[in-house]
């Protein structure tokens, strides 16, 4: 393949996971914007378990990550059988892990807003609240890695429509259960639990019906090879997302004990920047599947070339979106709050990480490059070192010992960001040199 014919592979593959992206970030705008105009203390007892939903979430996401890796290596081979049996393995763990973390969840709801240093006001609802949406965790680990499944065969459209069709069916849920049923915070859980079970049982229908993924009874068991190399792989990328998720539950807390105002205009930005990051993590997406096949078609130049035009193509747009974030921070904070405090608070955090939207673009694109070949290894070691070294530590000191305000917190969030970046960036840059003289080949 050529350059103009890897350009469009990757714009083809990416678009539509960034339109799904950037729709459901939408949706869920509206979704927090509906929870948010029911006030302060509705806003807080969603936004408390947030993170702690992050982590539980991150199990599923690193076992897509292994089986992203594996069956796009596998289908750049051209071995159907072989990625027939890793849907069928997925499906299994999907069920298994699933289950598991419902139960987890469920027994611990009522102590994870007391863990989070919420006030005590909320505790009931946030804990209510993370109990029924947890509920729903087999059919989100369903959603979760068939939709890696079906994008590491390259068909991103169909995670698409599924991912629109229950973000979608959540807000018109949360609607009636919030507002004609007056069920409040406890009706946009049912509704998002509802959502999740529909369409992640959708998810695995759809995936069945690629003839590289069409799964059968005796494709169920696991193999040892195969489990292995998902530990291989999983393991790395599941502790990355528990070293994350862990850093930005203690962040959390921290901010959280600044003040409900201050939490709640915290919470919303975090939210209102995930439009602004979508089209690189919808790049990630595509990176991680060409770069996989392109590994198992043995075709290093088309690899090279594939992370080459990833990096331009990320770091543009994400300067353009960090332009865009600057200019329409208050407007975008107002959609959120009917409280001038909590945008005005908001807005300048958001016009402080706008200049900085570069290098989160260019961390999430070697993260794709990194989860594409396997090297996940890394990724965990980045990620741990800079997030409890610099985020959370200095966050620590800035809340704790020095008792400053919002600003120097998001500071330290910044500085976080810019470090992974640099790091692996330096990690991909060893890796290619070797590869160059042909020492290494993925993993």
């Amino acid at each position: 393949m050529n350059k103009k014919e890897i350009l469009k592979s990757l714009v083809m593959l990416s678009i539509p996971t960034m339109i799904e992206q950037i729709l459901s970030t939408l949706l869920q705008y509206v979704d927090t914007a509906m929870v948010g105009h029911l006030g302060q203390q509705a806003t807080a007892s969603v936004s408390t378990t947030t993170t702690i939903t992050w982590l539980v979430n991150s199990i599923p996401h690193a076992l897509g990550i292994a089986f992203l890796a594996m069956i796009s290596k596998e289908c750049g081979a051209g071995h159907k059988d072989r990625t027939r049996r890793l849907a069928g393995q997925a499906m299994t763990i999907s069920l298994v892990v699933g289950s598991v973390l419902t139960v987890v969840c469920v027994l611990l709801s009522s102590q994870i807003p007391q863990w989070m240093h919420a006030e005590e006001a909320i505790w009931e609802t946030a804990g209510t609240y993370f109990a029924i949406i947890s509920l729903a965790m087999v059919f989100r680990s369903m959603n979760t890695i068939f939709a890696a499944a079906l994008r590491a065969v390259k068909n991103t459209k169909t995670p698409m429509f599924i991912n629109l069709g229950a973000n979608g069916l959540n807000i018109l849920l949360n609607y009636l259960f919030i507002y004609r049923m007056n069920f409040g915070v406890i009706g946009a859980a049912i509704g998002s639990a509802i959502s999740y079970s529909i369409f992640g049982g959708w998810m695995v229908l759809a995936a069945r019906k690629h003839e590289f993924l069409t799964f059968g009874r005796e494709d169920l068991r696991l193999e040892k090879r195969s489990m292995e190399k998902v530990l291989h792989i999983g393991i790395p990328a599941l502790s990355t997302s528990t070293a994350s998720c862990l850093g930005y539950v203690f962040f959390a807390s921290m901010v959280s004990g600044m003040g409900t105002t201050i939490f709640a205009a915290h919470s919303i930005a975090v939210t209102a920047e995930q439009l602004f990051y979508v089209p690189g993590h919808g790049l990630r997406q595509a990176t991680s599947s060409l770069v996989g096949n392109s590994i198992g078609e043995k075709n290093p130049k088309k690899q090279h070339l594939v992370e080459h035009l990833s990096i331009l193509i990320t770091i543009g747009i994400m300067f353009l979106t960090g332009l865009c974030l600057f200019l329409v921070a208050l407007p975008l904070m107002k959609v959120f709050t009917n409280q001038e405090d909590v945008a005005v608070i908001g807005a300048a955090m958001l016009r402080l990480v706008a200049f900085t939207e570069p290098f989160f673009g260019l961390m999430i694109v070697m993260e794709g490059i990194a989860y594409g070949t396997g090297r996940t290894m890394e990724v965990f070691l980045i990620e741990t070192c800079s997030m409890w070294g610099i985020r959370i530590v200095f966050t620590y000191l800035v809340t704790n010992v020095w008792m400053l305000g919002l600003t120097q917190v998001w500071y330290c969030m910044i500085a976080d960001n810019i470090v992974k970046a640099l790091g692996l960036s330096f990690c991909y840059l060893y890796h290619y040199r070797k590869e160059k003289k042909g020492e290494v080949f993925g993993v």
